[in-house]
């Protein structure tokens, strides 16, 4: 089991009817599962139903299963359930036991055969549109279907026919026997198993009916002997047939589901369907893109499992179902990295400046510190040279008020090195600036003590000669602001291609922007997933994906500095 950071889950109402089960003697042993449906990768929303699952069990001395729901073969992969077990390994927790749905296909099958000889199921012929079409309204009740009241010798027939494989996709299904008239649509005679001549991951062409969702969910926690089942809150009215079925089905051991206030942050997409739809039409680098939100795209960007921990921590346990500042995720990166990180310095918008009273040919080596918040990392060795670069928004000719970079005539401080003067520049034919000439004072080399004068203006650089080359990503997020922006719930809801697709005209066109510029020389035998912070930028991450010996990608995990400041 890992440590976590924080001693234990705060106080909540699920820790609450743990404590109260274990203290009557309801449960022995507390079992929570974490279920995902291997049809994507997950995203930061899963992090946190992962952490509770998993916390809230680890307190009490109980288990969790990693339990894939994998009853639709048509949009599962064996890919996303390798990407799922990574992904929970990496951020630090360790499962009982692994699952699968189709471990139990053949006790769902007996179960639904027990409905059926109970008159609780019927095979339907209708279509799936004349299913919806017939299912009513939220204030106007669903109508029977023709097919309702057939017998159970007809209907067990009919169900060990499909089995068979004797009919085509959609032609029949079997659909739970309970209340077109309920005020609960969900209870409107759901549908539990449909055809489907797919070939499944896991049992290949075994089986040509598979059960739905929501009837197979409550079956795999009863089999598996789950104590608690937490979901997040869109659940909450499907939880009256999650009864049923346990009810109905006469299952031995009757777990209780309790929901949650999903994990919902500003400028981030949670619907699977739509994060799929970025990767089908190539918006996104593939489900591990640093603007995805998914956890291998947190990943490769350089979030740490520490970060999110804390982050889905501090978010709290309620039924509640706001919407989280964006900030408050980096707010956490930047903790966790500030006594962790590495200070260097990189260049990203290179202009060169000629030191011109510094001695040709002649390279000094200066000493820096690695982090100026733990002095236990040390420090290293940089070069300086008549030739460096800085940054080209660190030059102005005709400065603003209140600038106190370099322009002609002015002094600065090139951070761990010399003052310099510029004195002249040089533009090019479309009149950019293309070079500086400026002078350095000997006398004020950094940790001498000078004290004779003071200057206002501190800018890094990196020395000319040694210079890595560098591609540097900078990140904002994929989706555009809006000024009411509503959580997503497209896990849950069905959506048509055009809704999915409308949303791509909220796609930020400047969510990724790509630079080259130069790195210290240190630099060069730097590891994928090694992060830095490089000064005045922010926090990077050598790209695990493209970056190669000699020739890094760094990702911007995060800026510097932020307003944002958690609630008291």
């Amino acid at each position: 089991m890992i440590t976590v950071e924080k001693p234990s889950t705060p106080s909540n109402f699920i820790k609450n009817v743990i404590i109260d089960d274990l203290e009557s003697g309801k449960v022995q042993k507390v079992i929570t599962r974490f279920p995902p449906e291997p049809n994507g990768y997950l995203h930061i929303g899963h992090a946190k139903a992962i952490w509770i699952n998993f916390t809230l069990a680890q307190e009490f001395g109980g288990s969790t299963n990693l339990r894939f729901d994998d009853t639709n073969p048509l949009k599962e992969d064996v890919e996303y359930v390798k990407s799922i077990e990574e992904d929970v390994k990496w951020l630090g927790y360790e499962w009982a036991e692994k699952r699968f749905a189709s471990d139990y296909f053949e006790e769902m099958y007996k179960r639904a055969e027990l409905l059926i000889q109970k008159g609780k199921a019927y095979v339907d012929d209708q279509s799936a549109d004349q299913i919806r079409e017939t299912r009513g309204t939220l204030t106007e009740p669903g109508q029977n279907s023709p097919y309702r009241d057939r017998s159970v010798e007809e209907n067990l027939d009919l169900f060990r026919r499909m089995r068979a494989g004797e009919f085509k996709d959609g032609e029949k299904v079997l659909r739970a026997k309970i209340d077109m008239a309920s005020p609960n649509i969900n209870l409107r005679d759901p549908v539990i198993y449909r055809i489907s001549h797919a070939t499944h991951h896991n049992t290949g062409d075994q089986w040509c009916i598979y059960p739905m969702y929501a009837f197979a969910h409550p079956l795999e926690d009863a089999i598996e002997g789950v104590t608690h089942s937490l979901c997040s809150l869109e659940f909450e009215d499907q939880r009256p047939f999650y009864d049923w079925v346990i009810a109905e089905c006469e299952m031995e051991s009757t777990p209780h589901q309790y929901e949650f206030g999903r994990l919902n942050v500003a400028q981030t997409l949670t619907s699977k369907r739509k994060l799929k739809l970025l990767v089908d039409e190539n918006i996104v680098d593939g489900w591990d893109d640093p603007r995805m939100p998914t956890i291998s795209g947190l990943r490769r960007r350089g979030y740490t499992p520490e970060a999110i921990r804390s982050f889905v921590y501090e978010t709290g346990i309620s039924k509640s179902q706001g919407l989280i500042d964006l900030q408050m995720l980096e707010h956490f990166i930047r903790e966790d990295l500030k006594l962790k990180a590495p200070r260097t310095m990189a260049v990203l918008n290179p202009l060169k400046v000629v030191i011109t009273n510094y001695p040709e040919g002649q390279v000094e080596w200066l000493e820096a510190e690695n982090n100026t918040e733990n002095p236990e990392m040390g420090s290293r060795q940089i070069p300086f040279s008549r030739e460096i670069y800085i940054e080209q928004d660190d030059f102005m000719e005709n400065p603003p008020n209140k600038y106190f970079r370099l322009f002609p005539g002015n002094e600065v401080r090139l951070k761990n090195a010399y003052f310099i003067k510029c004195n002249d520049f040089i533009k090019d034919e479309n009149g950019n600036v293309t070079e500086i000439h400026c002078t350095y004072d000997p006398e004020t080399k950094s940790g001498t003590g000078f004290t004779g004068r003071k200057v206002k203006g501190t800018i890094h650089w990196v020395e000319a000669s040694h210079a890595i080359p560098a591609e540097f990503r900078l990140y904002e997020p994929l989706i555009k602001p809006k000024e009411d922006e509503e959580a997503e719930v497209g896990e849950v809801l069905e959506e048509t291609e055009k809704v999915e697709k409308s949303f791509l005209d909220e796609i930020n066109p400047n969510s990724l922007e790509v630079l080259h510029g130069f790195v210290e020389p240190g630099m060069k035998d730097a590891n994928p997933q090694d992060k830095f912070q490089f000064f005045r930028h922010g926090y990077f991450n050598v790209d695990p994906k493209y970056s190669k010996p000699g020739e890094p990608v760094f990702n911007l995990i995060v800026s510097m500095k932020s307003s944002f400041q958690l609630p008291k």
